[in-house]
């Protein structure tokens, strides 16, 4: 057994190297990032290394507080497990953060062989078992951008400013500047993708909201998904089209698909410069809303208050069925109850949200795009 961890001995501490065990989820490692500059500012000889999976280490590499990244690789065999744990024994570590809280983080940790390692509340799978310092208030009813910042607050620095950063090159400035030039603006940004079902606002209710957003103030779409969301996001794209070429009178502007096409430090040049974001809770809405960009995020199974982004600038909106916030990723309902939150979620409700959204934001409509 070793020796237990007062959190109050945390910010009193100088150690030379620290490691981050944040390996996933998108949105997970986006609420993350403001923690860099904490550990930088308390601790600013330590080199700080993140573990984290190897389809992000995008979002972390080049970022100015960063020595290293070490990648993980999900769905690696033996040998690959092997050659992490092997590499995270040698680096000698003297802190270690373990902000997932799950078994496979558990055993990263324990690979370490730290003399101080930290976790949350919310560790499961028996993961508390590696760690031996716990950071008290950050349990499941915590939101969660607020339960990573208590690692901040413990450290003394919670009123530090909390800064979403991402190592973005001049080369992919100027790509979503280039892009973004010609269409016209306010431009929305929309993600209609997810990973569970369950978060899945249907397509058809996206394409009313984002047709009443054109009329309304006449500027361009964008959407957005990973590869695997390419004909989802053109689903998305020719139901707009249809609906605006069965109406004379609607006004037509650019509709782009760009799901598949852009790195994470390309997604993320392009999210900081567009007027609004619309999406379902996942990562891209995370992105744009830790970012600073005006972001509408929708919630069915998953919760707004615990989930959802910090921000005033941001509108969330829930549905309201009794399953609300259930975190089912696959709905367990039959009949008329199966997929209800997201029927539940009206297109009305989210106008609303829509409208609120543009309106504290100040963005205003395009006055030059004229009706086909």
């Amino acid at each position: 057994m070793f020796r237990r961890i007062c959190p109050s001995q945390l910010s009193k501490m100088t150690p030379a190297r620290i490691c981050i065990i944040k390996p996933s989820a998108l949105g997970d490692v986006v609420q993350t990032l403001p923690l860099l500059p904490v550990f930088k500012a308390r601790f600013p000889q330590a080199e700080i290394s993140w573990v984290i999976s190897r389809e992000l280490t995008d979002l972390v590499e080049g970022h100015p507080c960063v020595h290293d990244t070490i990648p993980f690789d999900r769905k690696g065999g033996w040998r690959d497990w092997s050659q992490l744990l092997s590499t995270l024994k040698s680096r000698r570590f003297e802190m270690v953060y373990d902000l997932q809280g799950l078994f496979r983080t558990a055993v990263m940790t324990f690979a370490t062989r730290a003399p101080v390692r930290i976790g949350l509340q919310t560790a499961r799978e028996g993961s508390s078992l590696s760690t031996n310092c716990v950071i008290p208030d950050t349990s499941k009813a915590v939101p969660a951008h607020a339960r990573i910042w208590r690692v901040a607050e413990v450290l003394g620095l919670g009123d530090s400013p909390k800064e979403t950063k991402i190592a973005v090159s001049t080369s992919d400035e100027e790509w979503a500047e280039r892009f973004l030039a010609p269409l016209p603006r306010p431009i929305t940004a929309v993600h209609p993708g997810a990973g569970w079902e369950t978060k899945r606002w249907p397509v058809e209710q996206f394409a009313q909201l984002l047709d009443r957003g054109t009329q309304a103030w006449r500027g361009a779409t964008i959407i957005l998904g990973s590869r695997g969301e390419r004909s989802h996001a053109e689903h998305l794209k020719q139901l707009i089209s249809d609906g605006a070429s069965h109406n004379p009178k609607t006004v037509r502007t650019p509709i782009v698909n760009l799901a598949g096409q852009t790195t994470l430090k390309r997604l993320a040049a392009l999210l900081a410069r567009v007027d609004l974001v619309v999406s379902n809770d996942s990562g891209p809405m995370h992105l744009a809303a830790g970012l600073g960009t005006p972001t509408l995020g929708l919630f069915t199974c998953t919760s707004a208050a615990r989930s959802g982004p910090a921000g005033t600038q941001h509108e969330l909106v829930s549905t309201m069925v009794p399953c609300a916030a259930s975190y089912c990723k696959r709905c367990p309902h039959q009949g008329e109850k199966h997929m209800a939150c997201l029927k539940e979620l009206s297109i009305d409700r989210v106008w609303q949200g829509m409208e609120r959204l543009v309106a504290k934001n100040d963005i205003q409509p395009n006055q030059e795009t004229s009706a086909a």
